[in-house]
């Protein structure tokens, strides 16, 4: 294989001179071709195109850059273990910043979630959860626990476990049967009852009642876990009711089910606290989380496990292995170097109680979009929010993909667009402009979209 005459600082500032070979998720390949939107550098709330335009970052790069881009401490962080070590074998070795880093996830987590596996991403860690409960169950002589209840818009990755759970038809159409086994819980999203709700709507504590009936038509001694996202961000921001988090604690703890929630999203800051759970005040059985745990820098992943569901597994002789499963890259020191860094980072800026103090106001600013052509509801809460646009009709999706074109182009502004809903999550560092210039932009384009 030829290598390339330029040098790697060139290729990565320009457009490369072929686009066909990779091959994009999650991407409408051909149209992205057609008219590429290329990122060559990026620095605090700003990332740069090719043409070297600042583009403010509505998003958090993907739900993940939680305190900005290019962070001193985290890319030093990074440069160091490079030249250190650069990789550790996981198997019945090990190397010492998973350990550290380990110790201080617990210590941010709710009581009680004092266990980490490391994974590569939350895809990784909901799979990985999905296997910690089938077999913590089994452990306890209750192996007949072999169902998975999940939610209706739910988004739990890509893997297999997490797309049989997950409720997003365009994710799950093309698979096959998935998982056997499943079923899921109604969504919150009520646009009747609670569109325009400023923070956590009014109306949808009752559908937890729906944990109820699944219990009724299954057995409650066939269900192994409950995974929930404490706000599902993927599907457009869905947000619970007051009380709808804790009845369904309640309700499994009543029937002996654990409780799982996805915080690949909602954790390290997003709503005020480290993790939705101490926001909400629930503790679940297992915790998954990724993204902003490097803040995005190099792929990472997580599951935190309660002391009971650990110590399942830690009997037996001292000299067999516990738990047949992992990465590769599990703890990988570079991506551990990250997460320390970046945890310092939350930490010395207080980034994690950001959300809490422009809350509100990015809420009134947000919700001042309310009256525009075609917006049928907005959502907030913490640092994330929504704009749903109303469907064109017979092109579903086609005015939410236009209104986040046109940001990029003409507006310089990176949003999400999840069909036709316009998601925002920006980096906890912004300040009151920042808010202003997204609300700004981003209201000037849903005026631009027929």
């Amino acid at each position: 294989m030829p290598r390339p005459e330029l040098s790697l600082s060139t290729l990565a500032g320009q457009a490369p001179a072929e686009l066909d070979a990779y091959w994009m998720p999650f991407t409408a390949n051909r149209q992205f071709k057609a008219a590429p939107r290329l990122l060559v550098r990026a620095e605090g709330m700003y990332y740069h195109d090719v043409d070297d335009r600042p583009i403010l970052d509505g998003a958090a790069g993907l739900w993940c850059c939680n305190a900005g881009h290019a962070r001193p401490r985290i890319v030093q962080a990074i440069q160091q273990q490079a030249a250190t070590l650069d990789f550790a074998p996981p198997f019945q070795m090990g190397s010492p910043l998973p350990f550290v880093l380990a110790q201080r996830l617990a210590a941010l987590a709710p009581a009680s979630l004092n266990h980490v596996f490391f994974t590569n991403s939350g895809s990784e860690a909901v799979d990985t959860a999905m296997k910690i409960a089938l077999a913590y169950h089994r452990l306890r002589g209750e192996g007949h626990r072999t169902r998975f209840i999940g939610r209706e818009k739910a988004y739990h990755g890509v893997g297999f476990g997490g797309m049989s759970i997950g409720g997003l038809p365009n994710n799950r159409k093309t698979f096959g049967p998935l998982l056997p086994g499943s079923d899921f819980l109604r969504h919150t999203l009520d646009l009747e009852r609670n569109a325009f709700s400023p923070g956590l709507p009014r109306h949808g504590a009752e559908l937890a009642e729906d944990l109820e009936r699944l219990i009724a038509l299954h057995d409650a001694s066939t269900i192994a876990a409950v995974f929930v996202e404490p706000i599902a961000g993927s599907a457009g921001v869905i947000l619970p009711a007051p009380g709808y988090l804790q009845r369904l604690r309640e309700i499994c703890d009543q029937h002996g089910i654990l409780l799982v929630f996805d915080e690949v999203i909602t954790g390290f800051g997003r709503v005020g606290h480290a993790f939705a759970a101490q926001r909400f005040g629930v503790t679940p059985d297992l915790l998954t989380l990724a993204k902003g745990l490097t803040n995005g820098a190099v792929p990472m992943g997580a599951v935190l496990a309660s002391d009971a569901i650990h110590g399942a597994f830690m009997q037996g002789p001292t000299a067999a292995i516990e738990f047949f499963h992992g990465y590769t890259y599990s703890g990988h020191p570079l991506a551990c170097a990250a997460a320390l860094a970046a945890l310092d980072t939350y930490a010395e800026e207080h980034l994690f109680e950001r959300a809490l103090e422009l809350g509100d106001y990015w809420q009134e600013r947000l919700h001042s979009l309310r009256g525009l052509p075609h917006v049928v509801d907005i959502r907030n809460f913490g640092l994330i929010g929504a704009v749903e646009l109303m469907p064109r009709k017979d092109a579903p999706g086609a005015r939410g993909y236009e209104v986040f074109e046109r940001s990029f182009r003409d507006g310089q502004l990176l949003v999400r667009c999840t069909g036709d809903v316009i998601a925002l999550s920006p980096p906890l560092i912004l300040e009151r402009s920042h808010i202003d210039r997204i609300v700004d932009v981003l209201g000037e384009m849903i005026r631009a979209t027929g």
